[in-house]
């Protein structure tokens, strides 16, 4: 039984997930100014803020399994950092083959000073809405194993979709993901609303 005051909580989180896709989709020009009020009305009343997502392979573990996760991700409209913040593992555009999604840590956001180990690698400043995510799994050589920003560099803000946050790795192995403490404030209300262990076990291709 979820209480009221979580149920408010959600209810706010919907209707600004709703502002901010519509006024994305009012951006792109795919709805017009008369239409937009009532796209605000359709997105708060029709579909999640979450969806699942299958993800495989070594790069995300422990927190994803090796043999791969199903994830429950919350979505995000417009990724910036009043909505995702360093720490949170999130779903983002390959930028190497953007066809394709990855799931990495957010380490850095714009404004932070990023250095290397390498001494042949300049110290730099992260860019207006440019990130750094890296993989999880510590055991994996950077640049050569590990596919993240150390391979490909710093990514857009605007190619993170959403925020991983729930993880089945098994039938009996699944639990909230470790994000940042402000993401998991904002995100309890949805995960208590809109959590279904069962619908993750049967989507679930482990």
């Amino acid at each position: 039984m979820v209480a009221h005051t979580t149920w408010l909580r959600y209810i706010a989180s919907k209707i600004d997930y709703s502002i901010s896709l519509s006024w994305k989709t009012y951006r792109r020009g795919q709805v017009t100014d008369t239409e937009l009020v009532d796209t605000v009305w359709k997105n708060l009343f029709q579909g999640k803020m979450t969806y699942l997502h299958w993800n495989k392979g070594e790069q995300m573990a422990p927190t994803v399994g090796a043999q791969g996760g199903t994830l429950l991700v919350r979505k995000i409209p417009v990724a910036d950092p009043t909505r995702v913040y360093v720490g949170d593992v999130v779903v983002l555009k390959d930028p190497m083959n953007t066809e394709k999604y990855l799931v990495r840590r957010l380490a850095a956001i714009e404004g932070y000073e990023m250095a290397s180990t390498d001494e042949k690698d300049e110290p730099f400043v992260l860019e207006k809405d440019q990130c750094w995510v890296v993989v999880d799994n510590e055991n994996l050589k950077p640049k050569q194993e590990a596919y993240d920003s150390r391979t490909f560099g710093p990514v857009s803000m605007t190619d993170i979709i959403g925020r991983v946050i729930y993880c089945l790795r098994t039938a009996v192995d699944h639990g909230p993901v470790n994000n940042s403490h402000f993401s998991a404030r904002k995100d309890l209300p949805v995960l208590e609303v809109e959590l279904d262990v069962d619908e993750m076990a049967k989507n679930h291709k482990a």
